[in-house]
């Protein structure tokens, strides 16, 4: 069985309104991957975490390496230096040694400025055997504040680890992730103005280019004509409405009272033959399609069959 469709814009409209959205489409998606690459790349190329802890181990040991020199030891080892917190370091030694407060402060600030490490960190000095602070002072941009004041005082010579805790995040991580939010709101930026840009612009749609299709026709009601194919076929008014009529209640039986109320009655004029004439006019222009029955029903009214 076949149902009746009822299309409401005219194929030029649909072919349009189809190529501007594929087009609109492939925007969007070309957006979102160029996006989604980008974000990928950052995330592959910014691990922070990983980059950043590896250039922190690296000037630790040589600061301790230059700690042990200090002490005219060359011999002793570097313990491997340990991340203890997020952005906490710690490093041991094998030997004991004394600390010049002083000295140490020099040491750390060149062994990070060549690493190219953030200038504003926190430093002590703990013993081994208690855990204690024996020194620490913190550093902001290149200007040192003493928390437990030792300068010019030496710490004897005894077993101690050196803690650095870094008070801001690396730059190359804030760097980054301003890099990324400024290209994410780019792209989106870039998204919305071709969506603008591109919107799709319908043709205005008129009730003369809308169709219904019944079989193998297209049924203009608006120009009380039927389409097959390349022939057209001129319909009376009567018959339009007559079709819509049936149209609108495909294989249902419609009866003749109903019919003549919606079409004579309605409009204050009745001819008794007039329905049985029209439906057999309508019968001959319907009948190229086998598949299409405007069917009689006895005594009762009509039935549009497809």
């Amino acid at each position: 069985m076949k149902e009746v469709s009822t299309i409401l814009k005219s194929p030029e409209n649909v072919c349009y309104l189809q190529i501007t959205m594929n087009n609109y489409t492939k925007y969007l998606i070309s957006g979102f991957a160029i996006l989604a690459l980008f974000l990928g790349v950052a995330s592959c190329s910014n691990e922070p975490d990983t980059t950043f802890s590896d250039t922190v181990k690296l000037a630790l040991r040589d600061v301790g390496h230059h700690i042990l020199l200090s002490n005219k030891d060359s011999t002793s080892l570097v313990n491997p230096v340990k991340k203890i917190g997020p952005l906490k370091f710690q490093v041991s030694f094998e030997s004991s040694f004394s600390i010049n407060p002083d000295s140490l402060v020099a040491i750390i600030k060149s062994s990070f400025k060549k690493a190219h490490l953030p200038l504003n960190y926190l430093t002590e000095v703990i013993r081994c055997h208690d855990q204690e602070v024996a020194y620490s002072y913190e550093m902001k941009m290149n200007e040192e504040k003493g928390i437990i004041p030792c300068s010019g005082r030496e710490l004897h010579k005894d077993c101690y680890m050196v803690t650095v805790r870094f008070t801001k995040a690396p730059e190359t991580f804030t760097n980054n992730t301003k890099l990324i939010f400024l290209v994410l709101i780019i792209v989106l930026a870039l998204v919305v103005f071709v969506f603008y840009k591109q919107k799709p612009k319908l043709i205005p749609t008129t009730q003369e280019d809308i169709y219904e299709t019944i079989g193998r026709y297209k049924f203009y009601p608006g120009q009380n004509k039927l389409i097959k194919e390349a022939t057209e076929i001129s319909l009376s008014k009567k018959e339009c409405e007559l079709l819509s009529i049936f149209i609108a209640k495909p294989n249902q039986i419609i009866k003749r009272d109903e019919l003549t109320k919606k079409v004579w009655e309605d409009n204050g004029v009745f001819v008794s033959r007039s329905l049985d004439t029209y439906i057999s006019k309508l019968r001959k222009k319907l009948q190229e399609d086998p598949s299409i029955k405007l069917t009689n029903i006895h005594g009762i009214g009509y039935k549009l069959e497809i």
